[in-house]
Protein backbone atom coordinates (compact mmCIF):
# COMPACT_ATOMS: atom_id res chain seq x y z
CA UNK A 1 0.00 0.00 0.00
CA UNK A 2 0.93 3.92 -0.72
CA UNK A 3 2.32 5.59 2.11
CA UNK A 4 2.91 9.52 1.80
CA UNK A 5 6.37 9.17 2.62
CA UNK A 6 7.24 6.16 0.21
CA UNK A 7 10.24 5.71 -2.12
CA UNK A 8 11.31 3.19 -4.60
CA UNK A 9 13.58 2.27 -7.12
CA UNK A 10 12.91 0.51 -10.56
CA UNK A 11 12.30 -2.52 -9.93
CA UNK A 12 9.58 -2.08 -7.01
CA UNK A 13 6.28 0.00 -6.22
CA UNK A 14 5.41 2.97 -8.35
CA UNK A 15 9.04 2.53 -10.49
CA UNK A 16 8.32 -1.28 -11.72
CA UNK A 17 5.18 0.42 -13.48
CA UNK A 18 7.65 2.49 -15.78
CA UNK A 19 9.67 -0.96 -16.49
CA UNK A 20 6.00 -2.73 -17.36
CA UNK A 21 5.60 0.78 -19.61
CA UNK A 22 8.95 0.17 -21.36
CA UNK A 23 7.94 -3.49 -22.19
CA UNK A 24 5.12 -2.38 -23.84
CA UNK A 25 7.07 0.72 -26.01
CA UNK A 26 9.70 -2.95 -26.65
CA UNK A 27 6.65 -4.81 -28.17
CA UNK A 28 5.16 -2.14 -30.38
CA UNK A 29 8.98 -1.45 -31.87
CA UNK A 30 8.71 -4.64 -33.01
CA UNK A 31 5.85 -4.58 -35.25
CA UNK A 32 6.31 -4.34 -39.21
CA UNK A 33 3.65 -2.08 -38.64
CA UNK A 34 4.47 -0.39 -35.25
CA UNK A 35 3.04 3.19 -35.21
CA UNK A 36 6.78 4.60 -33.43
CA UNK A 37 9.98 3.55 -32.92
CA UNK A 38 11.31 3.07 -29.47
CA UNK A 39 15.15 1.46 -29.77
CA UNK A 40 15.93 2.06 -26.40
CA UNK A 41 13.07 0.13 -25.00
CA UNK A 42 14.01 -3.11 -24.71
CA UNK A 43 17.32 -2.36 -23.75
CA UNK A 44 16.06 -0.50 -20.48
CA UNK A 45 13.97 -3.26 -19.86
CA UNK A 46 16.96 -6.09 -20.44
CA UNK A 47 18.83 -4.16 -17.96
CA UNK A 48 16.03 -4.73 -15.36
CA UNK A 49 17.53 -8.19 -15.06
CA UNK A 50 14.52 -9.54 -14.19
CA UNK A 51 11.48 -11.58 -16.37
CA UNK A 52 10.10 -8.51 -17.84
CA UNK A 53 12.26 -9.52 -20.89
CA UNK A 54 9.88 -12.73 -21.22
CA UNK A 55 7.16 -10.46 -21.96
CA UNK A 56 9.16 -8.63 -24.92
CA UNK A 57 10.46 -11.98 -26.46
CA UNK A 58 6.97 -13.39 -26.15
CA UNK A 59 7.71 -16.65 -23.83
CA UNK A 60 4.72 -15.98 -21.53
CA UNK A 61 1.46 -17.68 -23.23
CA UNK A 62 -1.63 -16.22 -23.25
CA UNK A 63 -4.89 -17.81 -22.87
CA UNK A 64 -7.65 -15.78 -24.19
CA UNK A 65 -8.30 -13.62 -21.18
CA UNK A 66 -4.74 -12.82 -20.65
CA UNK A 67 -4.32 -11.95 -24.33
CA UNK A 68 -7.26 -9.28 -23.11
CA UNK A 69 -5.88 -7.94 -20.55
CA UNK A 70 -2.88 -7.53 -22.37
CA UNK A 71 -4.07 -6.10 -25.56
CA UNK A 72 -5.91 -3.30 -23.88
CA UNK A 73 -3.25 -2.27 -21.83
CA UNK A 74 -0.84 -2.56 -24.96
CA UNK A 75 -3.54 -0.49 -26.75
CA UNK A 76 -3.68 2.39 -24.55
CA UNK A 77 0.53 2.50 -24.19
CA UNK A 78 0.59 2.99 -28.00
CA UNK A 79 -2.10 5.20 -28.56
CA UNK A 80 -0.56 7.62 -25.27
CA UNK A 81 2.78 7.22 -26.74
CA UNK A 82 1.92 8.23 -30.15
CA UNK A 83 -0.44 11.25 -29.01
CA UNK A 84 2.05 12.40 -26.89
CA UNK A 85 5.02 12.38 -29.30
CA UNK A 86 2.56 13.92 -31.73
CA UNK A 87 2.38 16.77 -28.93
CA UNK A 88 6.40 17.25 -28.89
CA UNK A 89 6.37 17.53 -32.53
CA UNK A 90 3.23 20.40 -32.01
CA UNK A 91 5.58 21.85 -29.23
CA UNK A 92 8.85 21.77 -31.15
CA UNK A 93 6.64 24.14 -34.10
CA UNK A 94 6.23 26.66 -32.08
CA UNK A 95 9.15 27.68 -30.73
CA UNK A 96 9.20 25.96 -27.42
CA UNK A 97 12.45 24.49 -26.98
CA UNK A 98 12.48 24.05 -23.05
CA UNK A 99 10.67 20.53 -22.14
CA UNK A 100 9.57 19.28 -18.57
CA UNK A 101 8.87 15.55 -18.15
CA UNK A 102 6.96 15.03 -14.69
CA UNK A 103 7.51 11.52 -13.34
CA UNK A 104 9.87 11.01 -16.36
CA UNK A 105 10.36 6.73 -15.11
CA UNK A 106 11.90 5.32 -18.19
CA UNK A 107 10.72 7.56 -21.00
CA UNK A 108 13.38 8.11 -23.80
CA UNK A 109 11.91 10.96 -25.62
CA UNK A 110 15.07 12.67 -25.13
CA UNK A 111 17.16 10.54 -26.69
CA UNK A 112 14.80 9.13 -29.72
CA UNK A 113 12.93 12.39 -30.51
CA UNK A 114 14.72 14.95 -32.43
CA UNK A 115 15.11 17.86 -31.09
CA UNK A 116 16.05 21.13 -32.34
CA UNK A 117 19.38 22.36 -31.53
CA UNK A 118 19.00 25.08 -28.11
CA UNK A 119 16.36 22.54 -26.83
CA UNK A 120 16.77 21.69 -22.58
CA UNK A 121 15.01 18.61 -20.75
CA UNK A 122 14.34 18.50 -17.56
CA UNK A 123 13.26 14.77 -16.29
CA UNK A 124 11.95 14.37 -12.75
CA UNK A 125 11.84 11.22 -10.83
CA UNK A 126 12.59 9.50 -7.64
CA UNK A 127 16.94 9.18 -7.42
CA UNK A 128 17.20 5.72 -7.81
CA UNK A 129 14.71 5.49 -11.46
CA UNK A 130 16.91 8.14 -12.62
CA UNK A 131 20.16 6.57 -11.43
CA UNK A 132 19.03 2.96 -13.17
CA UNK A 133 18.26 4.95 -16.48
CA UNK A 134 21.64 6.89 -16.56
CA UNK A 135 23.37 3.65 -16.11
CA UNK A 136 21.44 1.82 -18.50
CA UNK A 137 21.61 4.20 -21.36
CA UNK A 138 25.57 5.61 -20.40
CA UNK A 139 27.14 4.45 -23.97
CA UNK A 140 23.89 6.70 -25.70
CA UNK A 141 23.87 10.38 -26.32
CA UNK A 142 20.54 12.28 -25.71
CA UNK A 143 19.07 14.57 -28.46
CA UNK A 144 18.99 17.52 -25.78
CA UNK A 145 20.52 18.66 -23.43
CA UNK A 146 18.76 16.08 -20.77
CA UNK A 147 19.20 17.28 -17.37
CA UNK A 148 18.31 15.10 -14.09
CA UNK A 149 16.10 16.32 -11.39
CA UNK A 150 16.26 13.57 -8.56
CA UNK A 151 13.18 14.96 -6.60
CA UNK A 152 9.55 13.37 -5.32
CA UNK A 153 6.96 15.05 -6.63
CA UNK A 154 5.23 15.35 -3.39
CA UNK A 155 8.62 17.54 -1.93
CA UNK A 156 9.13 21.02 -3.63
CA UNK A 157 9.80 20.19 -6.80
CA UNK A 158 10.14 23.54 -8.44
CA UNK A 159 12.76 24.60 -6.04
CA UNK A 160 14.77 22.17 -7.20
CA UNK A 161 13.79 22.21 -10.92
CA UNK A 162 15.05 25.97 -10.58
CA UNK A 163 18.27 24.73 -9.36
CA UNK A 164 18.78 22.84 -12.39
CA UNK A 165 18.80 25.55 -14.45
CA UNK A 166 14.91 26.01 -15.25
CA UNK A 167 13.98 29.66 -16.78
CA UNK A 168 10.49 30.59 -15.50
CA UNK A 169 9.91 33.18 -17.93
CA UNK A 170 10.57 30.89 -20.99
CA UNK A 171 7.34 28.90 -22.68
CA UNK A 172 7.45 25.90 -21.25
CA UNK A 173 5.94 22.33 -22.54
CA UNK A 174 5.45 20.39 -19.69
CA UNK A 175 4.99 16.14 -19.65
CA UNK A 176 2.61 14.48 -17.17
CA UNK A 177 2.23 11.36 -18.55
CA UNK A 178 1.04 8.09 -16.56
CA UNK A 179 1.58 10.18 -13.35
CA UNK A 180 -2.06 11.55 -11.87
CA UNK A 181 -3.80 8.43 -10.68
CA UNK A 182 -0.51 7.82 -8.38
CA UNK A 183 -1.50 11.19 -6.74
CA UNK A 184 -3.71 12.03 -4.10
CA UNK A 185 -6.42 14.21 -5.46
CA UNK A 186 -5.04 17.19 -3.32
CA UNK A 187 -1.50 16.36 -4.35
CA UNK A 188 -2.98 16.47 -8.41
CA UNK A 189 -3.96 19.88 -7.67
CA UNK A 190 -1.04 21.50 -6.12
CA UNK A 191 0.80 19.86 -9.16
CA UNK A 192 -1.43 22.35 -11.08
CA UNK A 193 -0.73 25.12 -9.57
CA UNK A 194 2.97 24.96 -9.79
CA UNK A 195 2.59 23.99 -13.24
CA UNK A 196 0.52 27.18 -13.74
CA UNK A 197 2.28 29.05 -11.97
CA UNK A 198 5.31 28.55 -13.70
CA UNK A 199 4.89 28.75 -16.74
CA UNK A 200 4.29 31.77 -18.81
CA UNK A 201 1.89 32.58 -21.71
CA UNK A 202 2.95 30.37 -25.11
CA UNK A 203 3.14 27.33 -22.78
CA UNK A 204 1.83 23.89 -23.66
CA UNK A 205 0.83 20.71 -21.26
CA UNK A 206 -0.29 16.66 -22.09
CA UNK A 207 -1.44 14.76 -19.97
CA UNK A 208 -3.66 11.67 -19.77
CA UNK A 209 -6.15 10.06 -17.23
CA UNK A 210 -8.37 7.32 -16.43
CA UNK A 211 -11.53 7.97 -14.71
CA UNK A 212 -14.09 5.23 -13.24
CA UNK A 213 -13.17 1.90 -12.44
CA UNK A 214 -10.25 0.26 -13.69
CA UNK A 215 -10.91 -2.54 -15.75
CA UNK A 216 -7.97 -4.19 -14.16
CA UNK A 217 -9.89 -4.51 -10.67
CA UNK A 218 -12.57 -6.82 -12.32
CA UNK A 219 -11.73 -9.62 -10.68
CA UNK A 220 -11.51 -12.25 -13.21
CA UNK A 221 -9.40 -9.45 -15.67
CA UNK A 222 -7.16 -8.60 -12.53
CA UNK A 223 -6.88 -13.18 -11.77
CA UNK A 224 -5.53 -13.35 -15.68
CA UNK A 225 -3.19 -10.61 -15.35
CA UNK A 226 -1.43 -11.45 -11.96
CA UNK A 227 -1.30 -14.97 -13.30
CA UNK A 228 0.29 -13.51 -16.91
CA UNK A 229 2.82 -11.82 -14.43
CA UNK A 230 3.49 -14.69 -12.42
CA UNK A 231 4.86 -16.36 -15.10
CA UNK A 232 7.29 -14.34 -16.27
CA UNK A 233 8.51 -14.55 -12.31
CA UNK A 234 7.16 -10.98 -11.24
CA UNK A 235 4.83 -9.59 -8.30
CA UNK A 236 3.35 -6.52 -8.40
CA UNK A 237 -0.11 -5.19 -7.32
CA UNK A 238 -0.88 -2.34 -9.34
CA UNK A 239 -3.97 -0.98 -8.37
CA UNK A 240 -2.68 -0.79 -4.82
CA UNK A 241 -0.30 2.28 -6.30
CA UNK A 242 -3.14 4.09 -7.43
CA UNK A 243 -5.44 6.19 -5.37
CA UNK A 244 -9.04 6.50 -6.28
CA UNK A 245 -10.49 8.72 -9.10
CA UNK A 246 -13.60 10.04 -6.77
CA UNK A 247 -13.74 13.59 -5.82
CA UNK A 248 -10.70 14.19 -7.63
CA UNK A 249 -10.77 17.24 -10.53
CA UNK A 250 -11.15 16.74 -14.11
CA UNK A 251 -7.73 18.13 -15.92
CA UNK A 252 -9.80 19.44 -18.69
CA UNK A 253 -11.84 21.24 -16.24
CA UNK A 254 -9.28 22.91 -13.83
CA UNK A 255 -6.96 24.12 -17.34
CA UNK A 256 -10.17 25.48 -18.41
CA UNK A 257 -10.92 27.43 -15.88
CA UNK A 258 -7.92 28.56 -15.48
CA UNK A 259 -7.53 30.34 -18.99
CA UNK A 260 -5.86 27.46 -20.76
CA UNK A 261 -7.21 26.46 -24.18
CA UNK A 262 -7.51 22.62 -23.52
CA UNK A 263 -7.81 20.49 -26.64
CA UNK A 264 -8.82 16.46 -25.37
CA UNK A 265 -8.53 13.18 -27.45
CA UNK A 266 -9.03 9.26 -26.59
CA UNK A 267 -6.82 6.41 -26.97
CA UNK A 268 -9.40 4.38 -29.50
CA UNK A 269 -9.68 7.77 -31.72
CA UNK A 270 -5.56 8.12 -31.89
CA UNK A 271 -5.34 4.32 -33.10
CA UNK A 272 -8.19 4.36 -35.53
CA UNK A 273 -6.79 7.84 -37.22
CA UNK A 274 -3.86 5.88 -37.42
CA UNK A 275 -4.86 3.07 -38.99
CA UNK A 276 -4.72 0.57 -36.26
CA UNK A 277 -8.14 -1.36 -35.36
CA UNK A 278 -9.59 -1.46 -32.27
CA UNK A 279 -11.88 -4.05 -31.05
CA UNK A 280 -15.12 -3.69 -29.40
CA UNK A 281 -14.02 -5.31 -26.60
CA UNK A 282 -10.85 -3.41 -26.11
CA UNK A 283 -12.81 -0.22 -27.01
CA UNK A 284 -14.91 -1.12 -23.99
CA UNK A 285 -11.99 -0.97 -21.56
CA UNK A 286 -10.28 2.13 -23.18
CA UNK A 287 -14.13 4.26 -22.65
CA UNK A 288 -12.70 5.90 -19.41
CA UNK A 289 -9.42 7.38 -20.40
CA UNK A 290 -8.88 10.55 -22.03
CA UNK A 291 -5.96 12.20 -23.50
CA UNK A 292 -5.70 15.79 -23.27
CA UNK A 293 -3.13 19.08 -24.35
CA UNK A 294 -3.54 22.73 -22.91
CA UNK A 295 -2.08 25.67 -24.26
CA UNK A 296 -1.41 28.66 -22.11
CA UNK A 297 -3.03 31.86 -24.82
Amino acid sequence: MRTDDDSWDITESVGATAVGVAVMRAVETQRPDALYRDPYAAKLVEAVGSGWSKLIGGEADLDPERARVYGSVRSMMTGRTVYIDEYFGTVVAAGIRQIVILASGLDARAYRLEWPSGTVIFELDQPKVLEFKATALAQDRPAADRREVPIDLRQDWPKALRESGFDATRPTAWLAEGLLRYLPAEAQDRLFDNIAELSVPGSMIALNMGFGQPQTRNPEIRAAREKMMAQAGIRMDVENLWYGTENRTDPRDWFGAHGWKVSASDVVTVLTEHGREVSDEVRADLRSHILMTAARP
